[in-house]
């Protein structure tokens, strides 16, 4: 097991640990492990010396590999134990949680204390360790005043706070506990990033709805719901992290921790990170709502187009059937007009049918397809003309943002009125 110890200024330390039972290949193991490796398979005797090799069938050569293959991966898996057994030699206090932690996948987090009654925390963390929503490795951790342990599948999180600005915030904290929430802050950073590949994503799918010419509804509808997917994706690594921070609140609550301006500032991302899953959790509804609404007027305009071309051939496939009957005396059959009088007829009540239809405005948008302009503003003049005959029945409309316009119109209703009350009393002296 690969270990890297650093001991800070306020007198904590740092202890990190490469995951003892990670499967590696065997050329990226130290040459010291190869070469141990190398001596015990030389001795054994499932591998001949090279001077007495002959040539052996391929099936014999296979089973060989396998076997070879095995005792390979059973001394690496005796080494990593016994290098974790020295380990909880050395941490003796970690050793319940050492046993368990390799054999979790899925997010454990554990507040409990010392026999001293020094509080403590310790579990596993599904992290995301890039944008890539593949990318996601468990964290290990063990946390207390004085100690932070992690256990770490690759060394990408620890070069990245080894480099500005987190190395200089971990040299300014005063304790485990204060390194610990600098390293949620740092571990919000990839959820943040993809936060922001989502947004740009999410602006293209808001682009696509406003051509619907150009756009497939089946398509739509899955690019949509792939958005979703990433959002709740996000979602569920940012609520873990949220979730470790209750744990941090519950675990050290008498610590003066919560006013340290590294808490703070975790604090503040986590809300922000929560405002914009709330604004895009949003904005997804609301483009479902868009596409369902969109995709149920198409489908009346769909039925409107197919009923009114059911009802414009009606009488066509009226006279048809009539005219197909296998009658001898049928009208105008014999006549050398009757066919174009026939079909004079048709045109004429399709045309009338149509007619109708149209007087009943019930075309709707299959005919329009035009888009309507925005009506334009109404200049003073005209406004001030509407608002005074509106004035005259009894009731004032006044602008609740224009207070000049208001006080004009009042001034006017007002003569208006009084001009109307004189030449009534005036009336009525006559």
């Amino acid at each position: 097991m690969n270990e890297r110890t650093f001991r800070f200024p306020s007198g904590w330390e740092w202890v990190q640990l490469r995951q003892p039972f990670a499967q590696e290949l065997h050329a990226m193991m130290p040459r010291d492990e190869r070469s141990g490796i190398q001596a015990e398979l030389s001795a054994s005797s499932l591998i001949p010396p090279r001077s007495s090799r002959t040539v052996v069938p391929a099936k014999h050569a296979a089973a060989s590999r396998i076997l070879i293959e095995s005792r390979r991966k059973k001394l690496e898996y005796n080494q990593a134990h016994s290098r974790l057994h020295s380990l909880k030699q050395r941490l003796p206090e970690c050793s319940a949680w050492l046993d368990g932690c390799f054999d979790r996948s899925v997010n454990h987090i554990v507040v409990h204390r010392l026999q001293n009654g020094e509080p403590v925390l310790y579990g596993t963390l599904l992290i995301q360790q890039s944008s890539d929503q593949a990318d996601i490795q468990p964290f290990r951790f063990w946390v207390t005043s004085a100690k932070l342990i992690t256990i770490h599948e690759d060394w990408r999180l620890s070069i990245r706070l080894q480099q500005p600005p987190w190395d200089v915030q971990l040299q300014q904290c005063s304790s485990g506990q204060e390194a610990f929430v600098t390293i949620l802050t740092e571990l919000l950073e990839p959820i943040h990033y993809g936060l922001d590949d989502f947004e740009q994503s999410l602006g293209k799918l808001e682009h696509a709805i406003r051509r619907p010419r150009r756009r497939s509804r089946m398509n739509l509808m899955t690019t949509i719901l792939e958005r979703r997917y990433d959002l709740l994706h996000w979602h569920r690594m940012f609520m873990s992290i949220k979730e470790l921070n209750g744990a941090v609140k519950e675990a050290f609550v008498s610590l003066p921790l919560f006013e340290r301006e590294p808490f703070q500032r975790l604090q503040h991302k986590l809300e922000r990170i929560e405002a914009l899953l709330k604004t895009y959790t949003a904005e997804i509804d609301t483009l479902i709502s868009m596409d369902d609404a969109i995709s149920s007027f198409r489908g009346n305009d769909i039925m409107k187009t197919l009923t009114m071309i059911t009802v414009l051939f009606a009488p066509a496939m009226v006279v048809g059937t009539l005219w197909g009957m296998n009658f001898v005396d049928l009208p105008w059959t014999a006549k050398p007009w009757g066919f174009v009088s026939m079909c004079a007829i048709v045109i004429a009540a399709t045309a009338l049918i149509f007619l109708w239809i149209w007087r009943k405005d019930w075309t709707g948008n299959v005919l329009n397809t035009q888009n309507i302009p925005p009506p334009q503003n109404k200049d003073l003049e005209s406004a001030a003309s509407h608002e005074l005959r509106r004035s005259r029945k009894g009731t004032i409309s006044v602008k609740p943002n224009d207070t000049d316009h208001a006080d004009s119109q009042h001034k006017k209703v007002s003569a208006f009125s009084d001009t109307s009350f004189t030449e009534g009393k005036s009336r009525r002296r006559s």
